[in-house]
Order: C-alpha cells, then sequence, then structure tokens
C-alpha cells in the first residue's frame, strides 16, 4: 500500500497549519523509522532478541502464576480436570442414549450409575483379591527376602552382612527422598480420608452438572473474552473437546487390551494378585508410554519374586509382546491422526508433569498438550475468521477490491 504522504503532491515547503502538520507528521514517522544514537551502536539481531525476551518474560511469569493459582487450589482443580476426563468419555454414551429416544435426565443417570458400578466393582475385586491372598503374600515376600540377602553374601558378589545392611538404608533414604516427587507431587490430592473423600464428591458433581449442562457452561466462559475473540474461543474450545473425547475414548481401548493381555498373561503363569496387577495396568495406561512400562515392570518384579527367573522372563516377554502390539499396531490403527503428539514430546511431557505436580501432572499431562496443540493451531488457522461473533458466515472479501476494504472493521465503527 503507498504511504498516505505520496499521494499528496509535493509542490514545495507547505505553509499554514495544514503544512505545519505534515511536516510534524513526517518528523514523527522519521525519528520511529531511523534509530536513534543508542539503537544504531546495537545490532538489530540484538534488538530483536531483546523484544522477543521481554515478552516471553511476561508470558513466563503469566504461566508461573497460573501454576502457582493452580498448587494453591489443587483440592479444586484436580478433581474437576478428573471430571472432565470423566465427562469427555461419557457426553457421547449419554449423546448415544438419547438419540436412540432415551430422556435425556434418564440417560445422565444410566451413565453415573454405570460409572458408580464400574469403578466400585474393580475397587471390591482388588480388595477382596488382597485380603484373601494377604498372608501367603506376607510368607512368600519374607522367603523372597531371605532368599535373594542369601543370594547377595554367597553369590558372585560377595557381599557382607554389613554391607548389605548400609546399601538397604541408602536406598530406603533415597526412595524417601525421591518419592515425595512421583507419589505426593506439588499437587497432591491430599493426604487424609476427608480430602479424598471430598476429592471424590466434587469430581462427581463436577461431572454431574458436565453432563447436563455442559454447554450452557462453555457458553458462560466464551462470553466472559471479548466481542471479537469469542469466534477464536469458541472454534478452538469446540476443536479441544472433540480431541480430548477422542484421546480418552482410544485411552480407554488401548488401556482394557493392555489389562486383559498382561493380566491374561499373569494368569496363565499362575501368579499372584491377577486382579490388582490388570487393573495397575489399567490406570497406568492412562499415561502414555511411561505408565504401561512401570505396571509392566511391576508384573515382572511381581513373577521374579514369586514365582523364580524363568516366570519372571516369560512375563517380560508378554510385557514387551503387548506393549509392541499396542504402539506399532492398536494406537496408529484406533488413534490415526486424532491426536498427534510425538512420541519424544509425550515421555518429555509426561517427566515434565510429574516432576511439578507428581501423578496427577503426568496422569494430565499428555491430554493437555494435545488438546494445547489442537486449540493453538485452530487459531493459528484462522478459519474463525469466516464466523462473525455471533455465529453467522462473514460474506466472502472481494479479490479486487483494496487492501484496506478486505480488513474487517470493528463492530464499534
Amino acid at each position: 500500500m503507498p504511504d498516505s504522504d505520496s499521494r499528496i503532491p509535493n509542490h514545495g515547503p507547505r505553509t499554514g497549519a495544514r503544512g505545519g502538520f505534515f511536516l510534524v507528521r513526517r518528523k514523527i514517522q522519521d525519528e520511529v523509522d531511523v534509530p536513534g544514537p543508542v539503537d544504531e551502536s546495537v545490532p538489530r539481531g540484538v534488538r530483536v532478541a531483546g523484544a522477543w525476551s521481554w515478552r516471553l518474560l511476561v508470558i513466563g511469569g503469566v504461566i508461573a502464576v497460573i501454576v502457582f493459582l493452580i498448587i494453591q487450589l489443587r483440592l479444586i482443580v484436580i478433581p474437576v480436570l478428573i471430571a472432565v476426563l470423566v465427562s469427555a468419555l461419557l457426553v457421547p454414551f449419554v449423546a448415544f442414549l438419547h438419540r436412540h429416544r432415551w430422556p435425556r435426565w434418564l440417560a445422565i443417570v444410566t451413565a453415573m450409575l454405570a460409572l458408580i458400578l464400574i469403578v466400585g466393582a474393580l475397587v471390591y475385586l482388588v480388595v477382596f483379591q488382597v485380603r484373601s491372598e494377604s498372608s501367603h503374600l506376607r510368607d512368600q515376600s519374607v522367603a523372597a527376602y531371605n532368599d535373594f540377602r542369601s543370594w547377595l553374601t554367597t553369590g558372585p558378589l560377595d557381599l557382607t552382612q554389613a554391607q548389605i545392611d548400609q546399601y538397604l538404608a541408602q536406598l530406603w533414604t533415597s526412595l524417601q527422598r525421591d518419592s515425595q516427587v512421583f507419589i505426593s507431587g506439588a499437587l497432591s490430592i491430599g493426604a487424609t480420608l476427608g480430602h479424598v473423600l471430598a476429592g471424590v464428591l466434587l469430581t462427581l458433581f463436577s461431572t454431574l452438572f458436565i453432563l447436563i449442562d455442559g454447554k450452557g457452561i462453555w457458553s458462560w466462559i466464551v462470553r466472559i473474552f471479548p466481542r471479537r475473540a469469542r469466534p477464536a474461543v469458541d472454534g478452538a474450545g469446540t476443536a479441544g473437546w472433540a480431541t480430548l473425547v477422542n484421546f480418552v475414548r482410544v485411552q480407554i481401548l488401548v488401556a482394557s487390551i493392555d489389562a486383559v493381555g498382561i493380566g491374561l498373561g499373569a494368569f496363565i503363569l499362575q501368579l499372584p494378585l491377577v486382579i490388582p496387577i490388570a487393573v495397575l495396568v489399567f490406570l497406568g495406561s492412562f499415561i502414555p508410554i511411561v505408565g504401561a512400562v512401570i505396571t509392566g515392570a511391576l508384573a515382572v518384579v511381581i513373577a521374579l519374586i514369586y514365582n523364580g527367573w524363568v516366570a519372571a522372563l516369560v512375563m517380560l516377554g508378554v510385557v514387551l509382546l503387548v506393549q509392541q502390539v499396542e504402539g506399532h499396531v492398536l494406537q496408529p490403527l484406533i488413534m490415526g491422526t486424532a491426536v498427534k503428539v510425538h512420541p519424544l514430546a509425550v515421555v518429555l511431557v509426561v517427566a515434565a508433569g510429574s516432576l511439578v505436580a507428581g501423578i496427577p501432572g503426568a496422569l494430565f499431562a499428555v491430554p493437555l498438550v494435545a488438546v494445547l496443540n489442537v486449540m493453538i493451531g485452530y487459531v493459528s488457522g484462522g478459519t474463525w475468521r469466516q464466523e462473525r461473533p455471533g455465529g453467522a458466515p462473514r460474506p466472502p472479501a472481494k479479490t479486487s477490491a483494496p487492501l484496506w476494504r478486505t480488513v474487517p472493521r470493528s463492530p464499534s465503527l
């Protein structure tokens, strides 16, 4: 676009108020465009880096404040985030029942009761098997521990009892120190039973209200933003929700297959705690890559302690086979392009989430990154500019019009 001053013919020096106005305007523009004495001594790359730096510092400060508020409100934030994940699983089920002529209230009640019954049944099975095999597990654990100490003293390591006790004390101290990051974490649900019960109730109530009036809640959130930003926020939220629904659905299916495969292998090897192993594998699979590896390693350790080296090697083969089928067949086939997160990014994000927020951070890291990836891509794509703030499509701009006519005007103008 030509400069506005170039459209005015140059008839020599301007006089009067109009000429003075243009002289002042030209002087201001020259001062803005031409660097001053100090700026001239600084390379342009350094000036650009400085401009990026202070903006990144501001963004980092805002993120730090948000993380601090989340930590302070962890007893509310974590149950709400769990409710969002559960709602992403139940909303399609409620919609399916509603499409088949179920009343909406009945579909919501059915979904909530099904969720409570499934979770309660899994907890009951785990507690029942642990209680029924507790005496055998205690005896077997003591025997395995004694055999291990005997192997350390008589085996190729040739350690003394004092050295073994010293190493075990150091290991216990290290576990106590490091477990604060992975078990409690910065965003732990709560150390007391009251906190846990309050979190469970808040999760149930949040899930119920999201199922009842999720669209109304989202509309209220969109109305908080400025009018011109509402199409971008609304479209990005819709795309992010679709990604979250696909992620939860795929993870449920993949976790179920992992649990069945590893649990079946433990059952064939006649390991104890088959149901708890399967449940742990199912829950751990919600943390992609890392969770399945950790829970599979736990199954191998149980096989080593209770059934010996041969059973441990066979269990390791079962875990590796299940992981290979999941990583190279199931996830590419089922997930497709629904959630695009590179495996390296998954590992790094899970590690960062666990260091910052413990188990909740590892659980929410991947879905959060997947949703943010889609939302940022939607906003940067610019398709939301085709809709008005009220939702009506914008009329297509004419390509023959000047450039300044294709820029949308503010609603206030």
